[in-house]
């Protein structure tokens, strides 16, 4: 049975909540990558959001290895994975042994059980999503994404069928993305990572891979009818050049909103078009974490989108929702992300698809991997990226 905890941030201090005039001096640090101006007002350092509210937090399960993604089943509970390759269920009664029954994974450095998604039948069909680093032999590995039905009596996966597999598989342990989002039309959205190694980054440019894209497949496999058509293009690709994307998300305006992990002073929000190049690694802001220079350092160029928001010095994005609950009413339509470096929950408020001002909260308390609302009052969700992980409800400060 997982501790519980409830304190009040007020009284909590640097946990978090506190009032954010106060808390809030995220850009005051110097950039990263001097000399580099954004192509538009807001596009960084946006305006620090004048919050003076709180946050009290419950921490509704503890003892989790590593968790990394979350969904929430109709009955109010929560699909929990971990990295070294376990799914449990999660609710306030307390964690679920492991469910059995899931593929073999890649554990090492940044692999493994990474997220999963279940849909609004999941009463009729207990079908479940997850993605995760499949071995491939030879030190190899590749993101893919998988498929079964929760056994009536929750301690299986039943029926486990593999329906994508990044291609090609690459020997390395960083950049696997990976979120999954279905989308409005009911498709499977799937983003990946370039593997971070030098030959495999400029394979984000290259549309005969899966390396640095977002692809869109249907939910038991396949293309998803309206990709776009990419002359050479690999029929799954919905948008290409980036670099490692493990924050996504549905907008209000229905479209897929992702943010990917830049270089040093490079995180990106961005909206993928179908079709589009978003620059990786041609054209990005920031440098490389060595300090040197990336490609030519041009941070603009004919036929690459430019990102909606990037963040110098970055925040580490992991997660992302846009709030839609009834609990906190001035955030309606604001995107949370999770942050790991950062620390923190950040929110944007979004105004005809640009970032107007910018807010953190829980700010050094923990390396946030992943943001959720709940469906049935509003609260917000979070969970912690440790060996000790945490499963966090917030709720507004009295």
């Amino acid at each position: 049975m997982p501790a519980s905890l409830r304190l009040s941030l007020t009284a909590a201090g640097l946990l978090a909540g506190f009032s954010y005039a106060s808390a809030q001096n995220f850009n005051a640090a110097p950039p990263n990558a001097e000399g580099q101006t954004p192509a538009f007002k807001n596009q960084t350092r946006a305006p620090a959001i004048k919050d003076t509210g709180t946050l009290e937090k419950t921490v509704i399960a503890d003892g989790l290895q590593s968790p990394w993604g979350m969904d929430q089943l109709p009955d109010g509970r929560w699909i929990v994975t971990e990295q070294a390759g376990t799914m449990r269920i999660v609710s306030a009664d307390g964690v679920s042994e492991p469910v059995t029954g899931l593929p073999e994974v890649d554990d090492r450095g940044q692999g493994g059980l990474l997220d999963v998604v279940v849909r609004s039948d999941f009463d009729e069909t207990r079908r479940i999503w997850w993605s995760f680093s499949e071995p491939h032999g030879d030190g190899r590995n590749a993101t893919s994404v998988a498929t079964g039905t929760l056994s009536d009596d929750e301690t299986r996966i039943e029926n486990s069928e593999v329906i994508f597999q990044q291609q090609p598989a690459w020997r390395s342990t960083k950049h696997f993305g990976s979120r999954l989002v279905f989308g409005s039309d009911g498709a499977l959205y799937i983003t990946t990572g370039e593997r971070s190694t030098p030959e495999s980054r400029p394979l984000s440019q290259d549309v005969s891979t899966h390396i640095g894209k977002v692809l869109r497949i249907n939910p038991m496999g396949g293309a998803a009818d309206g990709n776009p058509e990419i002359e050479g293009g690999a029929p799954e690709i919905w948008s290409y050049g980036h670099r490692n994307i493990q924050s996504a998300a549905l907008g209000p305006d229905g479209d897929l909103w992702i943010v990917e992990h830049g270089p040093r002073g490079g995180d990106e929000l961005n909206r993928p078009e179908a079709g589009k190049n978003y620059g990786w690694p041609d054209v990005t802001y920031g440098v490389a974490y060595s300090g040197a220079t990336i490609g030519e350092g041009i941070t603009a160029r004919e036929g690459v989108e430019q990102p909606v928001y990037y963040w110098d010095p970055v925040i580490a994005p992991s997660g992302m929702v846009f709030y839609d609950g009834e609990m906190f009413p001035e955030w309606q339509g604001d995107a949370l992300i999770g942050a790991l470096a950062g620390q923190a929950l950040v929110r944007l408020e979004l105004e005809e698809g640009r970032v107007r001002g910018e807010a953190r909260y829980l700010q050094g308390d923990d390396r946030i991997r992943d943001v959720d609302v709940n469906a049935e009052d509003g609260a917000i969700m979070v969970l912690t990226d440790a060996s000790n992980g945490q499963l966090i409800r917030l709720t507004p400060g009295e």
